[in-house]
Parts: structure tokens; C-alpha cells; sequence
């Protein structure tokens, strides 16, 4: 349910900002209110963290509890009054098109299909690790309950910087497929530091590969998004940003259910710990796929966007 409703919300709160905001503006719009829910996730976890500093198991009900009533009040607050959307302001057309139709329209620009699978391949590489990083520095790196839940924070945080990052060169006229395929290609060394740290014992390296994970995946998220911002049909923003969307919980939540069952399953065949390593190594082959896929899309101009944001 918590899910249904964050993407509901998220697909038609990024739609209406993509109507609104011009086009030069949109990388900011977008980087703002992914930077608000990153600033969010960070200050949860760091008030988790120390409500769960003495652990006990009815402390971790209480703050779930918390956490779903301050959850309900905040977006009652940010429902109130909201401005209801008139398609007036922009003209109705004389005939609505259909699902099909509108499908059809988005999918004749070549990119769109290319977009959509790799927006769901890199999803699903940056989201498999989603529920083990937590216990891996528990079972492995020896870490406290109140420090993994920090691991929440630092993932954030990576983010963060990387939407940041992104949403200043985006809205400088950078190109998104070769920011998207950027993040990608600094996922797979992040990835690589966290199975490293596990073999070398490094809690440093393994919160260092966490929040490359972050940055990452901050990077092609925002690239991704962008990107499906620019190709989608005048009037069917929706659309285009809902089948964003689509993909994106698809792939994830798919991507971290096979992430759990395949750490247990390879665990219970081959030993404890093999199962982190095997799905973290899994994710950076997915990655490099995703590099691939992306290969296409991305302009042909030399340079990265990533390393000079005034290049166009």
C-alpha cells in the first residue's frame, strides 16, 4: 500500500511539474522534489537511528508507528488545498485520443522503447541491494542496529549530491542518456567497494561504496527521468512520466524481492555470505548492460557532462 501510493503520487506530482515549469526550468523541478524526498529519507533515518540506539523490539514498533502517523499528517498537509488542474488553461482537445492512440503517439520517437528498457534495467541493478545492505553490515561488517540504519542516511545522501549534481548540468543543456549512462558506469566500482569490504573488514570502504551507490543511481534516475521529460508529446506528459513510473516500481520492487530470495537460496547452497557477494556482483553485470543499452542514446559529441558541466 505504501508503495502504491508513493508512486501514485510521485507520477502525478512529476506530470503536473512538467506541465508547469518551461523547459529550460524542468531538470530543476525535478531535482527539487526528488531533493526534498532524499532530505527526507535522511532525516527519518537519522531519528531512527537514535530512537534505536537501546533496541528493543517494541522501540522499533513504536517508531513504525510514529512514522506512519507523521506520514498520514504530512501529506494531508500537502494535499490541502491544492490547486485543482483545468486542461481549459491549455485548450481541451476536440477528441480525447485513447490509451492506444496515446500509446502509439509516445512510442514513434525511436528513443522511447530504448528509454523504457533501460530505465528498467537500471532500476532494477541499483535496487536489488535495496533490503540487503542493512544486514549485510550487520551479518558480515559486525555492525550495531543503529549504524546500519545509518546506512539509509549515507544511501541518501549519495543521492542527494548526485541529483544535485545532475540537476545543475541538466538544466545547462547537458545530455540525460549520457548523464543516465554515467550513473550506471559509477555504479559498478561502488558495488565492487562493497564487496571489497566485506573480505578487507573496512566498515569505511563499505559506507564509501554505499553512498557511491547513492550517487549513482541519483545520477541515472534523474538522467532517466529527464530524458523521458524531453520525449514526451505535448499533452501527454502523463503518459510518458506514468510509464516512467511504471517501470520504475515494476523493476524495483521485482529487483528486490529476487534480491532477498537469491542471497538466501545461494546462502543456503553455498554458505553464509555468498549471497551478498553473488547479488552485488549480479548488479554490476546488470549495470554494464545497462551502459550498453544507453550507448545509443547518448550524443556523439566527446566529453562527459558529469566531469564539465558547461560542456553542451
Amino acid at each position: 500500500m505504501v508503495g502504491a501510493g508513493l508512486h501514485t503520487v510521485q507520477t502525478v506530482g512529476l506530470a503536473l511539474a512538467n506541465d508547469l515549469a518551461a523547459e529550460e526550468s524542468r531538470p530543476k523541478v525535478v531535482g527539487l522534489m526528488y531533493v526534498m524526498l532524499l532530505v527526507g529519507m535522511i532525516g527519518s533515518a537519522l531519528a531512527f537511528g537514535n530512537a534505536l540506539s537501546d533496541f528493543s523490539p517494541g522501540a522499533l514498533i513504536q517508531v513504525i508507528q510514529a512514522s506512519a502517523v507523521i506520514t498520514l499528517v504530512l501529506n494531508v498537509i500537502a494535499l490541502w488545498k491544492q490547486e485543482p488542474r483545468s486542461r481549459l488553461r491549455r485548450g481541451k482537445p476536440a477528441v480525447e485520443p485513447s490509451f492506444t492512440e496515446a500509446w502509439r503517439t509516445l512510442t514513434q520517437d525511436p528513443r522511447a522503447l530504448r528509454t523504457l528498457v533501460a530505465i528498467g534495467l537500471g532500476t532494477f541493478a541499483f535496487s536489488m541491494e535495496d533490503i540487503l545492505l542493512e544486514p549485510y553490515g550487520g551479518e558480515i561488517l559486525h555492525m550495531s542496529v543503529s549504524a546500519t540504519t545509518m546506512l539509509t542516511a549515507t544511501l541518501s545522501l549519495g543521492g542527494l549530491v548526485g541529483f544535485a549534481w545532475a540537476s545543475k548540468v541538466l538544466s545547462q543543456g547537458a545530455d540525460p542518456y549520457r548523464m543516465s549512462r554515467s550513473g550506471v558506469l559509477l555504479g559498478v566500482p561502488a558495488f565492487l567497494a562493497v564487496i571489497a569490504s566485506g573480505y578487507l573488514d573496512a566498515e569505511w570502504l563499505f559506507s564509501l561504496g554505499v553512498l557511491g551507490i547513492g550517487f549513482g543511481g541519483g545520477l541515472f534516475s534523474h538522467g532517466t527521468l529527464t530524458s523521458c521529460m524531453h520525449i514526451a508529446p505535448k499533452d501527454q506528459s502523463g503518459l510518458a512520466l506514468g510509464a516512467w513510473g511504471a517501470v520504475q516500481a515494476t523493476a524495483g520492487g521485482i529487483a528486490m524481492a529476487l534480491g532477498g530470495i537469491a542471497r538466501d537460496l545461494i546462502d543456503m547452497l553455498m554458505g553464509s555470505g555468498v549471497g551478498y557477494i553473488s547479488v552485488y556482483a549480479f548488479e554490476s553485470l546488470v549495470l554494464i548492460l545497462t551502459a550498453f543499452v544507453l550507448m545509443p542514446l547518448v550524443r556523439s559529441e566527446p566529453g562527459s557532462e558529469v566531469l564539465n558541466p558547461h560542456r553542451n
